[in-house]
């Protein structure tokens, strides 16, 4: 029998008070910390979670207007703001955040099949993932999604516990002290792994010491423990540990007195084989990768099954059938101007709302496509389990269904929009051409056996094998990092213009408008109005308007800025030929010289723009703004504190003037750092929130955004002597051997990085490139990674990457000596973007 969560019984665990005020009791099945997610707002608990970025309590009001009724909170709203009566219950605790932490350590505590707790640097999402593949074939599992492991998203994955499952898998990740404990109560495993120790998050730990001692809380009652003995910090903290030293182990590694004795590995061309010796017995077993990482998580996943006593020749079938695990949602440009999210390497619920959220930031096409699969090891009865996933997808508003599978296909009548099912992929395949994609957002979201990879190829436009991949999850960092040093009130602009810094445009935009930036700022006004037929509501400030579009940024409700009486007479015509409501005047931003001297109104001209603004009623000054011109360097900031004097005396007079508040901003994203004393009421974030700081301190707290990758079309010999290129300048001075890559100078890779000056990396190695770089590809010597006896050999096909995050945008820009702003907006559009989300 399922735990049954009551408002008085919620507040009961969670120590809180109660003020209950509901006319009638629901019992709480869901829990919501994002308003955006809203499902069932009868049956749904909202813990109003308070972060340095936010505060949950914003929401209340209008959460309790979609029908929310239960609310978590630290602080209660004030009735005086309402004018009827909140018929809601309150639970009152003060801290909102150890309040979901103690109800998801209740929940746990109400089940008692085994949980495997799993913590390390690196490979803990994957190795979960394995082992759901691995063990699912006889058990029923409940893990967390994707790699929801931090201090909100481990209790949020407990609550999936049910009585139904029979084993758990959750992952825990910490960024500084103190954390591992409080996971510890909430996953409480009976069975620990312990991945590996690294850099990651080493700025929250006095050393790595300390780092290992706090990760192994997690096993504190833990039964036995799975390690790699040759992790010689790890296995010393172990023996160290009062509370871990006499608990079971079981250690793996090429020391002889390990439980399991790895004597080789073989690496082949796409598989490894492994040859191992557990419990006086020699055996082996293929996986199919050949990289260090995965035959580590391979092997962890090994001892993991030995201790829990499945036999050698069980694990060794199992391992055969293994499979890559697709770690993030992908967002591709599609045939017949659609978008094609690919998500189908894993299906269950909880990942199944986690897609449709990805799906609904995508605004730039108003038609939304599902195509799932049977949802596989649930153990529930296919009408219930489909009637609950139809009401799903409802409520997130998706357009068409296709259902690809024998049990879906079954429950046809569940849901009520436009729809199609297919017994299996084949038929769908036969019958693709019927299906008629077109100008919508397609959502592929598959179990694995599905193969929906062969879906998304037919959906996906023909593309150049050279990409550039942008980290939604990084550039939502990024925005996070700045929004953590402004004031609560301080509003947020977003600079979109040059195609995002070459990032993409409404994909970008879409996500921010997700992240209820407050304004966007675009260069011309063909920018605005693309976005704005991309589904993008947010106010959109365009900074070089043109005499010919300002009919456009009227009928689009795009922002001009004025920098001159010139321009501003052009937007009065236009306000006169269009014959605009003066009712509804037309919102422009006022831009100020204050020692910059690019476009702006001097101190001198103000006058004359308070007399022309004054006499037209029809235009409004939504806000006043300047540009610093040295921000970044300390060598400049008496010029620059002179700017924000100037920038205060002369937006205070045109304020004064027109009698009326607007907004004021000046600060860049080095100056929110540098200046944050004037962040005013609003803030420019512009390459900062792409990943790239102004210093090396600021630079190691953004996560890089982009990653330019491409293949290798062909690998040559060539001997010494003979020249590569045009003009014969890469000359081989020994015999080498030369990867051929498909990207030029017509892709944003620029001609001075020819001859040795660039270099791109091949299985993590640099190759320098060789000769002249072309309009279509370039050569790169890779002469060192071919004769390397102990690396991965070099393939054709094999990924090449030019920039990312071993080798940033920053450190390619230095060999260039340009600036990043350069190198990004100079990747061509004919550089296909994929948009992921970890």
């Amino acid at each position: 029998m399922e735990p049954v969560y009551t408002s008085p019984r919620v507040a009961d665990i969670v120590h809180g008070i109660l003020f209950h005020e509901r006319d009638t009791e629901k019992p709480v099945r869901e829990l919501l910390i994002d308003s955006r997610r809203l499902l069932d707002p009868e049956e749904t608990l909202f813990i109003a979670l308070v972060t340095p970025r936010n505060d949950g309590h914003r929401y209340i009001e209008e959460l309790y207007n979609k029908g929310v009724k239960c609310f978590v909170v630290s602080r209660l709203p004030v009735p005086e703001k309402r004018k009827d009566p909140i018929k809601a219950d309150f639970i009152l605790v003060p801290d909102t955040m150890k309040a979901l932490q103690d109800l998801a350590a209740y929940h746990r505590s109400q089940f008692i099949y085994p949980v495997i707790g799993i913590t390390g640097s690196n490979g803990k999402t994957i190795i979960k993932e394995w082992l759901f593949q691995l063990l699912g074939k006889d058990l029923k599992i409940v893990r967390n999604p994707k790699s929801y492991n931090s201090q909100i998203g481990v209790p949020l994955s407990i609550w999936n516990m049910n009585s139904s499952y029979d084993l758990g898998i959750f992952e825990a990740g910490i960024s500084q002290t103190g954390e591992m404990s409080r996971l510890e109560t909430v996953i409480h495993p009976t069975i620990g792994l312990f991945t590996n120790i690294g850099s990651a998050h080493d700025e929250g730990f006095p050393d790595q010491k300390v780092k290992i001692r706090e990760k192994l809380d997690l096993f504190r009652n833990c039964d036995s423990i799975v390690y790699c003995k040759d992790h010689l910090p790890i296995h010393e903290a172990i023996l160290q540990s009062d509370f871990l030293k006499h608990k079971k182990t079981l250690t793996w590694g090429r020391t002889k007195d390990a439980d399991l004795v790895i004597r080789e590995i073989q690496k082949n061309i796409s598989d490894s084989r492994i040859f191992a010796f557990y419990g006086e017995k020699d055996f082996s077993l293929t996986v199919p990768f050949t990289d260090d990482a995965s035959i580590e998580n391979a092997i962890h996943c090994l001892a993991l099954m030995l201790i829990l006593k499945y036999e050698p020749e069980v694990i060794v079938q199992r391992f055969l059938k293994l499979v890559p695990v697709a770690m993030r949602l992908e967002l591709k440009e599609g045939i017949n101007r659609c978008s094609v999210i690919n998500d189908f390497y894993n299906s269950d619920i909880t990942s199944l709302m986690i897609a449709l959220d990805f799906l609904n930031l995508q605004k730039q096409h108003p038609k939304k496509t599902l195509i799932l699969s049977d949802i596989l090891q649930t153990g529930r009865k296919p009408e219930n389990l489909y009637e609950e996933i139809a009401g799903i997808i409802i409520s997130k508003g998706i357009d068409r269904f296709i259902g690809i599978g024998k049990e879906i296909s079954s429950q046809a009548d569940k849901f009520p929009m436009e729809k199609a099912f297919f017994s299996t992929t084949e038929e769908f395949l036969e019958h693709f051409k019927q299906t008629g994609f077109r100008d919508e957002t397609i959502l592929l979201k598959g179990a694995r056996v599905f193969e929906f990879e062969k879906i998304s190829r037919l959906l996906q436009q023909r593309v150049h094998e050279t990409v550039l991949e942008v980290n939604m999850e990084s550039l939502v960092h990024n925005l996070n990092y700045y929004r953590s040093k402004l004031k609560p009130e301080t509003k947020t602009m977003v600079m979109v213009k040059a195609f995002s810094y070459g990032s993409g445009s409404y994909e970008i935009a879409s996500l921010l408008q997700f992240h209820r930036v407050d304004y966007l700022a675009v260069a011309y006004a063909d920018e605005g109005v693309e976005l704005r037929k991309a589904g993008i509501t947010l106010p959109i400030m365009v900074l070089n308007p043109e005499q010919e579009s300002y009919d456009l940024l009227l009928s689009n409700n795009l922002e001009p800025e004025i920098y001159n009486l010139r321009v501003l007479g052009f937007l009065e015509d236009a306000i006169s030929r269009n014959h605009h409501d003066p009712l509804d005047p037309m919102k422009i931003h006022i831009k100020l010289d204050t020692g910059m001297h690019r476009l702006g109104f001097m101190p001198g001209q103000l006058d004359d723009l308070i007399e022309r603004l004054k006499e037209n009623p029809s235009i409004r000054v939504q806000s006043a703004f300047s540009h610093l011109a040295g921000s970044e360097d300390p060598a400049e900031d008496y010029f620059t504190l002179e700017q924000i004097r100037v920038f205060e005396s002369m937006s205070s007079q045109l304020r004064n003037a027109l009698g009326y508040p607007f907004l004021r901003h000046i600060l860049n994203s080095a100056g929110i750092t540098r200046f944050t004393q004037a962040q005013m009421d609003m803030v420019r974030v512009g390459i900062g929130i792409y990943g790239i700081g102004f210093d090396e301190e600021e630079q190691s707290k953004l996560k890089n955004v982009s990653t330019l990758r491409s293949v290798i079309s062909q690998i040559k010999k060539v001997n010494a002597g003979e020249t590569i290129g045009y003009n014969r300048k890469g000359i081989a001075d020994t015999d080498k051997r030369i990867a051929l890559i498909p990207i030029g100078y017509a892709d944003g890779l620029h001609r001075r990085l020819g001859n040795g000056r660039g270099r791109v990396f091949i299985h993590g190695k640099p190759a320098p490139l060789i000769g002249n770089i072309s309009m279509d590809n370039c050569a790169a010597d890779i002469t060192e990674i071919w004769n390397d006896p102990s690396g991965t050999p070099v393939r054709e096909g094999d990924e090449v990457i030019v920039f990312g995050d071993f080798y940033p945008l920053t450190r390619l820009a230095e060999d260039l000596e340009t600036i990043p702003y350069e190198v990004l907006t100079g990747i061509s559009r004919r550089v296909k973007r994929v948009y992921f989300q970890e």
